[in-house]
């Protein structure tokens, strides 16, 4: 399969100089790495949110494709240091600066240096869906209404 080519636009001179570009880590990741384009480092307080710039901009031009931004798991499980709002959607006609919002739900202060990696970008196909009004399901579940821990514990 042919990998969708994004345009991207470089907002600080510091990515692809300083800070590398956005990459997979790995032939198999499925997320690349954005790097916090920062020129110092930035300090975040437990219960602090902060914005950390991207350096970079992208326009996927396909409203078919969305790309996603989820918090690294080694950030999260050692620091407590996550997005703040768990997942960050780049719509597929947004071309400004992609910034990240973090946020330290730890218990000790988490320092970001410039370059680091402090998130992930994933690209991934979307459906857009038409909402038809209705007064009762055409089908019913078996589910049903079940909310919250209906389905069992197993």
């Amino acid at each position: 399969m042919m990998r969708p080519k994004i345009e991207t636009k470089i907002i600080n001179p510091l990515i692809g100089t300083a800070i590398p570009l956005p990459s997979y880590a790995t032939p198999g990741a499925a997320a690349m790495d954005l790097r916090a384009c920062l020129e110092a480092p930035q300090t975040v307080l437990p219960g602090e949110t902060v914005l950390i710039p991207s350096g970079i901009a992208i326009s996927i031009h396909d409203p078919g494709l969305v790309a996603l931004l989820v918090p690294r798991s080694g950030l999260g499980i050692k620091h407590g240091i996550v997005l703040a709002n768990t997942v960050g959607v780049i719509d597929s006609d947004y071309q400004g600066e992609i910034g990240i919002g973090i946020v330290n739900r730890g218990v000790a202060p988490y320092t970001i240096e410039p370059g680091e990696r402090v998130c992930q970008m994933m690209f991934v196909p979307v459906l857009q869906a038409d909402l038809s009004i209705v007064t009762e399901f055409s089908l019913e579940s078996v589910r049903g209404t079940g909310g919250f821990g209906s389905t069992g514990s197993h």
